[in-house]
């Protein structure tokens, strides 16, 4: 079938049908003809003959089958690509309609780096609740590295706000996203405030090195800037004591123990007063490692997600000189 012209005005723009597709996406997911049809309500040959119908339609074979269900041929996976892009333009503009026809509603889905939403998340929240007090906010931590964009590409998120360091503008990966800086973010090495190190004057990075240090896992931004920092003063990462990504419990351990860890600045400007800690004088060979905004080049943005950008922008305006946009 993969030799077969397809004669795309005819064949494909007069046939399909949304409820092909979304029948198409539900065995994709379910990768099982009967278990789509349970899903979906309907007898198994009724889905079966629409599978038939589309894959006459484009000439090809979307589906593998075998005794155990149904895989996704390498067609299959470039219309379940474009299936989900449908599906989102279509939800996409319901929001749009419901945005005109009331400014002031709306919902977005954003995906945010830990060490953003427990800093300067809240106030850009806040600041945009006074103007947009009935939208809906839905936030997440991201659990995966930072450069991970899979599920902003699978439309589950409007939006993600990380840290620039870990999405290269080289990497081939980011050629679909546009990637708008928010704020330069500084980079520091912090202690609990009765901690030795936060009395001195001065310290050299070699003087820490077997220090108990709070790290994250590996691939993480604050990790890498770590052992950027000691490899350029012709040293070996320090190891770690403890390996987390939670920043309100680094802080707790900074303040009650003996440990070292590194914060952007932002973290510091909004927390070190109230957990007790303190940026170390460590000279650090430490590029700025700014805060994006990351969404797909070829989505259609809903007006409310711009205005949530806007408000962001207005929010970083107010940021020191060192963490302006």
């Amino acid at each position: 079938m993969s030799g077969q012209k397809i004669p795309l005005d005819h064949q494909i723009g007069r046939r399909l049908r949304l409820r092909d597709l979304s029948v198409f996406s539900a065995v994709a997911q379910h990768q099982s003809m009967a278990k789509a049809a349970a899903d979906l309500g309907v007898a198994q040959p009724s889905v079966s003959e629409v599978i038939a119908g589309l894959e006459h339609t484009y000439g090809v074979k979307l589906f593998d089958r075998s005794p155990r269900g149904v895989e996704l041929t390498v067609y299959g996976q470039a219309l379940l690509k474009r299936c989900i892009a449908v599906f989102d333009e279509i939800k996409q503009s319901g929001e749009d309609i419901k945005f005109l026809a009331d400014p002031t509603v709306g919902e977005i889905r954003l995906a945010c780096s830990e060490s953003l939403s427990a800093t300067i998340l809240p106030e850009i929240l806040l600041h945009f609740a006074q103007q947009y007090p009935h939208v809906v906010l839905h936030v997440d931590n991201l659990t995966a590295p930072a450069n991970d964009m899979t599920d902003l590409r699978n439309r589950k998120y409007d939006l993600a706000l990380v840290r620039r360091g870990t999405l290269l503008a080289s990497d081939p990966m980011t050629e679909d996203l546009n990637v708008r800086v928010l704020f330069d973010d500084g980079f520091v090495l912090a202690a609990g405030i009765h901690s030795p190190w936060a009395r001195r004057s001065k310290i050299e990075l070699a003087e820490l090195i077997d220090e108990a240090w709070i790290l994250s896992p590996p691939g993480y931004w604050h990790h890498k800037v770590v052992e950027e920092a000691f490899r350029a003063n012709g040293l070996s990462p320090p190891k770690a004591s403890i390996v987390s990504l939670t920043v309100t419990l680094r802080m707790r351990l900074l303040a009650d123990g003996p440990y070292i860890t590194a914060f952007g600045s932002s973290v510091m400007r909004h927390n070190a007063q109230r957990f007790g800690i303190a940026a170390l004088p460590v000279t650090l060979p430490s590029p700025a490692w700014p805060a994006v905004f990351v969404t797909l080049k070829n989505r259609t943005q809903s007006p409310v997600v711009e205005r949530f950008i806007e408000s962001a922008y207005e929010v970083a305006k107010s940021f020191p000189t060192r963490e302006a946009t």
